[in-house]
């Protein structure tokens, strides 16, 4: 029998760490190859680590809500046989000794010491008991200004007595609910003092109250991704001068040709032909000859990106939203885009998707016509500066100019809307760039082949 150590993997070039947000197994149980067995979020996305071999789990590193690095252990598993193990074998660190000569042990000792004077939290300078608390403990308390002797005073059920997250919010739903005010602790005068000056300047401000449930109303928290996504759209609109510009687009070409091959793309590729990734294809076009659309801005510069990576809105099943992000979509054919489309589209709704493959988005496209709206205007993604709604495919009565003369007839139509940053985009550019993707639709080539 031999151990393995299951690490954190890299989950992309810039994501450093994640929160670890359920256990799918307990110590005892049975894991399969490629079987999940934790939950981890960052700030964009969800995801399951999966086990890389087959085995027992024997041990946690790691507690619910607890922050883990890119490459650190968080579960053990024992497995059987000759299986890889990691890199670093459990087994090995008991048998081996390194000698590291005097010098290098007193300075990074003395590193230690640094560090843990650095990052101490004032609750555990201040603690008599020097009790720890995790730095997500320490934030609600922060935010719920519970005092460090009300602190002490929460019986915790983690390991060798901690606080978990659970503790907390129950103290404080029990402490709210009792109407029982926070204590403050008594600590040294000139912190006191400043204190005081805050909480004058304050008391003229309004304070929010928490809702409390009552008849005929019902108290739902806000999931974390809510929270994340309330917040990334409160930013943005403050952040960005939004402005729209609207165009009315006849996708009756598109429309009949997608009728016209669905069937045969469907048993030539094994994916279903849907409208996204033909508006997909427009819109990388468009950014190729507007570039200028494809920046982001820092201060008083702007970025301007040589990849043109399009973010796909995508709706989940619990009513949040996600963005995954179609890499160099301007290399793409069309039988590529649809595979990538229809495999991003598939992941977000699974919850599957990595945290690299939300990042480094250049561009957004969102689809408010699969929900039958006509035309929206959409919230800049940050740090982006457009993002492109597309309206609901109808059949209308149009008028269509001929040779002979015009003529009142039946035209599928929709509406695109563009909302872009005008700060660095004008309305000529934000005018063109729209109508370059509707020019692309409507030239349509009713005998392209796939």
């Amino acid at each position: 029998m031999s151990k393995f150590e299951l690490k954190l993997p890299r989950m992309g070039e810039s994501v450093a760490e994640a929160t670890l947000t359920s256990w799918l197994k307990e110590v005892g149980d049975t894991i399969e190859m490629d079987e999940a067995v934790f939950e981890i979020a960052t700030d964009k996305v969800d995801s399951e680590v999966p086990s890389e071999v087959d085995g027992v789990l024997v041990e946690k590193l790691f507690n619910i809500d607890d922050v883990v690095k890119v490459g650190d252990v968080v579960a053990v598993i024992e497995v059987e046989g000759d299986q890889m193990e990691s890199a670093d074998e459990v087994g090995d660190t008991d048998e081996e000794e390194v000698e590291v000569p005097v010098e290098v042990v007193g300075e990074i000792s003395q590193s230690i010491e640094v560090a843990k004077e650095t990052v101490g939290s004032t609750i555990q300078k201040q603690s008599s008991s020097e009790r720890f608390y995790s730095p997500l403990v320490k934030n609600i308390a922060k935010q719920e200004g519970i005092s460090l002797k009300e602190l002490d005073a929460i019986k915790g059920t983690g390991s060798e007595g901690r606080v978990t997250k659970g503790d907390i919010l129950q103290f404080v739903s029990s402490r709210n609910s009792s109407g029982v005010p926070s204590v403050e602790p008594k600590i040294e005068k000139q912190h006191a003092q400043v204190v005081e000056s805050t909480q004058s300047v304050s008391k003229d401000k309004p304070q929010p109250s928490r809702p409390v449930s009552s008849e005929g109303v019902e108290v739902l928290e806000m999931s974390r991704m809510g929270k994340l996504i309330a917040k990334h759209m409160s930013e943005s609109v403050s952040t960005s001068a939004h402005v729209q510009s609207f165009i009315e687009v006849d996708v009756t070409k598109i429309v009949n040709w997608r009728n016209k091959v669905k069937d045969s793309f469907f048993d030539a590729e094994g994916e279903k032909l849907t409208f996204t990734p033909i508006f997909m294809e427009a819109v990388a076009k468009a950014l190729k000859k507007y570039p200028m659309m494809n920046i982001s801005v820092e201060g008083d510069t702007v970025l301007k990106k040589k990849n043109i990576n399009i973010g796909m809105a995508a709706a989940l099943p619990d009513g949040n939203l996600i963005v995954p992000v179609i890499k160099n979509a301007d290399q793409l054919n069309l039988v590529g885009m649809t595979k990538v489309v229809n495999d991003l589209a598939e992941r977000s709704r699974n919850n599957q998707l990595k945290p690299d493959e939300v990042q480094d988005g250049t561009y957004t496209v969102t689809n408010v016509g699969t929900f039958g709206s006509v035309f929206g205007t959409p919230i800049i993604n940050q740090p982006q500066v457009g993002i492109l709604a597309l309206g609901a495919i109808r059949k209308v009565p149009s008028v269509i100019e001929t040779a002979e003369g015009d003529f009142i007839g039946i035209r599928s139509k929709m509406f695109l809307s563009h909302s872009y940053d005008h700060r660095v985009v004008n309305g000529a550019l934000g005018s063109m760039f729209i109508k370059a993707v509707a020019d692309y639709l409507e030239a349509w080539d009713m005998n392209r082949e796939i």
